[in-house]
């Protein structure tokens, strides 16, 4: 029998740990913050977006590790982080839109116009928190447009009236046509991490730990 030789303390401080697969969807440099506030020395993180018309997906398939989260969450086989920093709410309309060039807008004025759908398989009660269903004064936000991604959001906001409430981190990756107006009177949304309970490897944990460590105290 051959017994494998069990490495001593100062190779395994030469021992990278495992890649980490990381899931995040929209603004890549904000996903690569977090990303290099959880690496270990020497780790290798590989980014990968995730659909947004069923964001759980490749997590809970054993394709990614980890992912980043807007909002909180209620699923039963996820667990979620504390929070690392926060994502200012915004509306994104076309460059022709009416709010256009308001240096902020509140949600009752978003109200006025012709939102978007819970896209696919994202769940209701998450995207309820990204377009609320109603204002504050009960006038209901019309969610008719369908959403599959940023881009045919985009192109919808260009050729439309239509606004889409979302986060200021879509302003990286938003194309010249449209516009990114700050609404003023909803509370900016918390950023974690998810993975999958009970079946997470012991580097993605530490990645995770290591993250909550290097953003606390950044939470405004």
């Amino acid at each position: 029998m051959v017994r494998r030789r069990r490495p001593d303390r100062e190779e395994r401080k030469l021992t990278p740990p495992p890649t980490l697969r990381f899931g995040y969807h929209g603004s890549l440099r904000a996903a690569t913050a977090i990303a290099r506030a959880g690496a270990a020395d020497g780790q290798d993180i590989r980014l990968s977006e995730y659909d947004l018309t069923d964001p759980f997906r490749d997590l809970r398939a054993g394709d990614l590790d980890v992912m980043i989260v807007k909002f909180a969450l209620r699923e039963d086989d996820l667990d979620q982080s504390a929070v690392l920093t926060t994502d200012p709410r915004v509306a994104v309309v076309g460059a022709h839109h009416p709010l256009a060039d308001r240096s902020s807008v509140a949600i009752e004025e978003v109200a006025e116009f012709d939102g978007f759908q819970c896209p696919g398989a994202f769940p209701a009660y998450v995207w309820d928190q990204v377009v609320p269903p109603r204002t504050p004064a009960g006038r209901p936000i019309r969610r008719r447009h369908r959403l599959v991604d940023a881009a045919t959001m985009m192109a919808t906001v260009t050729g439309t009236d239509a606004v889409h409430v979302s986060l200021a981190s879509l302003a990286d990756v938003a194309v010249p046509t449209v516009r990114v107006v700050p609404v003023h009177d909803l509370p900016p949304a918390p950023v974690t991490l998810a993975w999958v309970r009970g079946r997470t490897p012991a580097h993605v944990l530490a990645f995770v730990s290591r993250a909550e460590t290097a953003c606390a105290g950044s939470v405004r």
